[in-house]
């Protein structure tokens, strides 16, 4: 790939170290984050061919994105690293088992959303004067209203919640970056904000859009002394085109499982943003750059929940991989003990062709040998061990998540009289817990956001603002509503 970065006048930013993200770190970023995301979304996908499954009493037509966890036994299969669940390789003398997806992750990480984003919530504005305040919370609510309003923050929330981390870029619309600039010498038409009505200010505000960047397409250029600084901001991904491409492309084949002549059109696109520039690649080709008179890149980045010393922040499906699978698998054991034992089976000895002999009511099987004996076995009984195990790993699983069942209106004993604010309380402790950790982490990005939409529209001249009245508050409804406000 060949890269020209002279436009971003960085001597630390060299075209080798670019080249080795995209080539190196972004294909092992894909397969761990991907991962995440499969476990998250645990997408039914078609087996590869009919042809080439074996003829299995268990085998079904499709498998499921978790299943990748299973062991070899129960699947028949093995993966290797980065494999999806459509592709693997079949072991030899096992038989696919009875296979159980139960997926604990989504339920909780969608109530983790509805608990922060689950109701609107306030950004307010901390200028000095009443009438700016007013102006500056109607422009950021038109932006954000413009970029998709509540379902923008619980895509947020669920980019953050699976990833561990979310970054959005703040782009002004193509009419407002040619306003961009500290010198006003340079404007072909400034835009005069003395005489600019408000209604033109909230249209100009409402063209920046907002872009959440999935974690598999970041590639951070950090500060070599602070992690938590960004020199140059890389993302790298493949995008469809409207188009039919003869041969398809990498993602189109890897999506289809197959090739063909006739597919939709794929390219890599490599976009890099710095704090005086940016370029856009297009299958290694140079398709657009220019300046950033912003003078810092950007980009807020929004750790689901903070980590020390790490870009990416604590992904809340991660660590629950492992126990899923421990769920999985004592499913699918369960699932084919049943079957093994939902049917009564019989063993007969000393009875001659007695495999052609039907087991059926009004039937009688007679032989000349004393000793022959007919056994039954076979029939469903129970296993308290394992159904023991079962609940011992959901109840892991709500400890580490911090969501119990209650969260999804699961009720399965006495609680007591939850009409009480303290018993709510308690009972929601671990989720609430949670819930005010975030509030932390995704208030100080909207903050920053707001921000930095504010600094945008300054320097298009559309709305002037200080760095003071760039300030903004977020404040978050109660989680658990109404009730808390009752008496305990």
């Amino acid at each position: 790939m060949a890269l020209d970065l002279s436009i971003f006048r960085d001597p630390s930013l060299h075209e080798s170290f670019v080249q080795w993200l995209i080539e190196n770190q972004w294909p092992e970023s894909s397969r761990h984050f991907g991962r995440l995301w499969d476990y998250y979304q645990n997408a039914m996908l078609e087996t590869v061919s009919p042809a080439q499954a074996s003829i299995e009493e268990s085998r079904r037509s499709y498998v499921q994105a978790q299943e990748i966890g299973l062991p070899a036994r129960i699947t028949g299969r093995v993966y290797a690293s980065g494999d999806g669940a459509a592709f693997g390789q079949d072991v030899a003398d096992i038989q696919r088992k009875e296979v159980v997806i139960e997926n604990d992750i989504a339920w909780r990480i969608n109530a983790m959303v509805d608990f922060l984003f689950g109701q609107e919530f306030q950004i307010v504005s901390k200028a000095a004067d009443a009438d700016r305040r007013r102006d500056i919370e109607s422009i950021l609510k038109a932006v954000f209203d413009a970029n998709g309003g509540a379902v923008f923050f619980q895509d947020m929330a669920v980019l953050g919640s699976v990833y561990g981390f979310v970054d959005c870029i703040v782009r002004a619309a193509p009419e407002l970056s040619e306003h961009l600039s500290q010198d006003t010498s340079f404007l072909t038409s400034p835009i005069p904000s003395s005489n600019t009505s408000f209604d033109f200010v909230l249209r100009a505000a409402a063209k920046i859009a907002l872009e959440l960047i999935e974690a598999p397409r970041a590639l951070p250029i950090l500060d070599d002394h602070d992690y938590k600084t960004i020199r140059t901001y890389v993302q790298h991904f493949y995008q469809l085109k409207n188009e039919v491409a003869n041969d398809g492309g990498f993602l189109t084949k890897l999506l289809n499982g197959k090739s063909s002549s006739r597919q939709r059109k794929t390219v890599s696109v490599t976009e890099i943003l710095g704090p005086d520039a940016w370029q856009r690649y297009e299958e290694d080709v140079l398709i657009e750059e220019g300046f950033n008179p912003l003078g810092r890149v950007p980009v807020v980045h929004i750790q689901n929940m903070s980590q020390p010393y790490f870009y990416e922040g604590l992904s809340d499906v991660e660590q629950l991989i492992s126990l899923q699978d421990e769920l999985n698998t004592r499913l699918s054991d369960r699932a084919s003990r049943i079957t093994l034992q939902s049917f009564k089976m019989y063993l007969a000895k000393g009875i001659e062709g007695v495999g052609d002999k039907p087991v059926s009511p009004g039937r009688m099987w007679c032989t000349d040998n004393p000793d022959a004996t007919i056994e039954e076995f076979g029939g469903d009984r129970d296993s308290p061990s394992e159904n023991q195990h079962v609940g011992e790993v959901r109840e892991a699983m709500d400890k580490v998540s911090g969501v119990t069942p209650v969260v999804a209106g699961v009720l399965k004993s006495k609680l007591g009289n939850l009409s009480s604010a303290v018993a709510l309380k308690m009972t929601f402790m671990g989720m609430l817990s949670k819930t005010y950790r975030k509030q932390l982490t995704y208030g100080q990005g909207i903050r920053q956001i707001a921000s930095l939409v504010l600094e945008v529209l300054d320097k298009a001249g559309v709305y002037p603002t200080s760095p003071a009245d760039r300030q903004v508050e977020i404040i978050f409804p109660n989680p658990l509503g109404e009730a808390m406000n009752s008496n305990p």
